[in-house]
């Protein structure tokens, strides 16, 4: 579940840098495409639309961070129980032995 979470992340921050790239401060971009009156949607919605989507994205990079930081957490407690598990496992046996 980590390496997913991991991957997500990975494949998330690859959309945003492409999503950022595509806009320009300077009225380029993909908004530029967009300058005629005829068109569905103009500049304007265009830089609202790459704008809500660069931070839903960030966003969703952040909840992954959290999510992925709470998964370790749980993996190495798990990890831990079980070496403390097997360590009073090898001493109760060296203890029977005797």
């Amino acid at each position: 579940m980590f390496s997913l979470c991991v991957v997500l992340i990975i494949l998330a921050c690859v959309v945003l840098a492409f999503v950022i790239l595509i806009q320009n401060s300077k009225g380029g971009g993909l908004a530029s495409n967009f300058a005629s009156s005829n068109q569905i949607m103009g500049v304007r919605k265009t830089a609202d639309v790459l704008e809500k989507t660069t931070w839903g994205v960030a966003a969703f990079i952040i909840v992954l961070c959290f999510v992925c930081a709470f998964l370790s957490k749980s993996e190495v407690n798990s990890t831990r129980m079980d070496n403390q598990v097997q360590t009073e496992q090898t001493a109760g046996d060296n203890q029977a032995e005797e």
